[in-house]
């Protein structure tokens, strides 16, 4: 192997690691509730599309707006990104896997509120490094009662949204 080859592996690799980074980052910062404009810039791009059970929202604002909504309901929660594929092409990447959120509901009486699904992720390369371009979450499973739906102007989250938002924001938040 030459050295030019060795560069394009080694590029390789940390392209697939700083994707799969921050797969696991957008994850786990939906629990650390950290929901403004900085958190929004730092995994998505300005024209960000999102498909989730809810709807497809387009725009960074909008989808920041859903994560921060639909999280409210909930008191702790656990996202978690796992078994993440990640494909990459020049400046452009998927990063395919499953997500696995589990919600405490806030209203006090410590039900639990569980979703399952798979999210998949379009990026691409930006002077800032990695950022989601498009996401969609497709739920497979839900486990316990969601919370009342939400309440406001906008994108019209639901109770379902507000558990998959995240994870989309886990494609949401789930």
């Amino acid at each position: 192997m030459d050295i030019t080859q060795m560069g394009h592996e080694l590029r390789a690799l940390t392209d697939r690691a700083g994707i799969e980074d921050l797969v696991g980052r957008y994850a786990r910062s939906l629990d650390e509730r950290v929901l403004d404009e900085e958190w929004a810039a730092a995994f998505l791009t300005e024209d960000v599309t999102v498909e989730w059970p809810v709807g497809t929202l387009h725009g960074r604002g909008a989808v920041l707006e859903l994560v921060r909504r639909a999280m409210a309901p909930f008191g702790p929660t656990v996202h978690l990104a796992t078994g993440t594929v990640v494909e990459v092409d020049g400046d452009r990447a998927s990063a395919r896997g499953a997500l696995l959120s589990t919600h405490v509901l806030a209203d006090g009486a410590g039900e639990l509120f569980v979703s399952a699904g798979h999210l998949d992720n379009e990026l691409v390369r930006t002077a800032d490094g990695w950022r989601i371009a498009r996401q969609s979450l497709r739920i497979a499973w839900t486990r316990g009662t969601p919370p009342a739906p939400a309440t406001g102007s906008g994108a019209g989250a639901t109770a379902e949204t507000g558990a998959e938002a995240g994870e989309g924001a886990e494609a949401g938040t789930g």
